[in-house]
């Protein structure tokens, strides 16, 4: 079975079209954007879909454009994901890919 890696470097805008609702005047990256990000790299990336999130944790706020970078491990059954920004791990967890 073939193992993939995948490491990207992003920010959520500060003018995207999520943040005005997420906590107005303390603004943070909702996690369901944070997990389209994942979603997106693996289909993108490595060419499977993504069946689901079985395991998620979101330990950190992402402010808009701060820097973070997504780092993702696995293969064709299933990968595990974090999120880091600077020293802090925003968010990590497993990935279910489709058959």
């Amino acid at each position: 079975m073939n193992t993939h890696s995948h490491c990207e470097k992003f920010h959520i805008a500060a003018d995207h079209p999520t943040l005005p609702g997420h906590f107005p005047g303390n603004p943070v990256a909702p996690g369901v954007i944070l997990l389209d990000r994942v979603t997106a790299a693996i289909e993108h990336a490595w060419g499977l879909r993504v069946g689901g999130f079985p395991q998620v944790k979101f330990l950190r706020p992402l402010r808009p454009d701060h820097a973070a970078e997504l780092l993702i491990e696995g293969d064709a059954t299933g990968a595990r994901f974090r999120i880091v920004s600077g020293a802090d791990i925003v968010a990590s967890g497993t990935v279910g890919i489709a058959p």
